[in-house]
């Protein structure tokens, strides 16, 4: 993988630990008072025994964990997948983009493949279903429904969309998925005739299996309701696998996770802050954590700032911007302070 690349994942890594840092509950001291939440874990007071000290506190945690996990699924998941595969989010809605248009035979079409799949008169079939809607040609055309896709791409021949989805989804959402997929596939093709059309689901990770990357798929459908009666595997991209398809290359999951495990340790927040330390700049310890962070930009700022602060030395400006701190107050890397700096490298 490009150190580019994996500079641009850990600094979206720093940026999710500085907002959870600031959030973590070093105390209970904001959620003294939740009489429900404590009145209903007395039932469960000798299994918390021994792993939970302080029930206010777990109650805190416990909010603190699903702010972490709504972060992943909405932000973070999303943001690594545009940056490994050139991607952006892509929403065809009355609000954003626009409404795309199918024709009515289509979504005749998609409704009788939705309803036969409920009814388990059909089993998804993606070849067969593709065939069925991507006629574009015969009668009126209609609006099809708002769609989006978390990751949108086009390439010379084709035209790749994935919905990123949390490993565990509601029960009965599989039906609205397909339904949504199926309409967006047909109105996809009907924008860009010329252009093969795929449409996937995307999981990040694999909780039914016993390793960090591994993944089963067939276990993995079945632990979600439904999924089986309204997507084929061939739909779905699960764990490595959709992460090797978002880059392109082998172990890019095993990537990310080292370059996290790298960064996300009980030393963070010092190290952080010894990095927008400005005074410490310069120091072998400052250019090793950098180094270790994936940092590049900023290395070879400080790695050629000799050369650079005499380039910008009657610029008073460009020198402030130079002495600046490498982060923001919400963890993100400035790179445009680098921008506007490497051109006197």
């Amino acid at each position: 993988m490009k150190k580019e690349i994996k500079e641009k994942i850990a600094i979206e890594v720093i940026k999710t630990l500085v907002n959870r840092f600031e959030l973590f509950p070093e105390d209970a001291t904001n959620n003294r008072n939740a009489p429900f939440h404590e009145a209903f874990l007395q039932a469960f007071s000798d299994k918390l025994q021994g792993k939970v000290p302080d029930i206010p506190f777990f109650i805190s945690l416990s909010s603190w964990l699903h702010g972490l996990n709504t972060t992943l699924g909405q932000s973070f998941f999303e943001k690594i997948s545009h940056i490994l595969s050139g991607g952006e989010k892509r929403e065809y809605t009355s609000k954003k983009l626009g409404n795309l248009r199918i024709t009515r035979e289509q979504k005749e079409n998609i409704n009788n493949i939705v309803t036969d799949l409920s009814n388990s008169k059909r089993k998804p079939n993606l070849q067969k279903e593709n065939h069925e809607i991507f006629n574009c040609s015969k009668g009126e055309f209609i609006n099809a429904i708002d769609f989006s896709a978390d990751v949108f791409y086009e390439e010379t021949d084709k035209i790749i969309a994935i919905e990123l989805k949390t490993v565990k989804p509601n029960s009965g959402e599989m039906r609205g998925e397909k339904h949504k997929i199926l309409e967006g596939k047909a109105a996809l093709k009907c924008k860009y005739p010329d252009k093969n059309i795929f449409f996937y689901l995307g999981f990040p990770f694999d909780p039914t299996n016993d390793t960090p990357t591994g993944y089963n798929k067939k276990n993995f459908m079945k632990s979600i309701i439904n999924i089986e009666k309204y997507f084929a595997p061939d739909e779905i991209l699960l764990a490595s696998e959709l992460w090797n398809f978002l880059s392109g290359y082998p172990n890019t999951m095993e990537i990310i996770l080292s370059i996290i495990n790298t960064i996300a340790t009980p030393d963070f927040y010092n190290n952080y802050k010894f990095l927008n330390d400005t005074s410490k700049r310069e120091t072998k310890e400052y250019i090793g954590l950098l180094k270790k962070w994936f940092l590049f930009s900023e290395l070879k700022l400080i790695e050629n700032s000799g050369r650079l602060k005499s380039k910008i030395s009657n610029n008073k400006k460009l020198l402030r911007i130079y002495n600046q701190s490498p982060f923001d107050s919400s963890g993100t890397y400035k790179i445009n302070r680098f921008n506007q700096l490497k051109e006197y490298l």
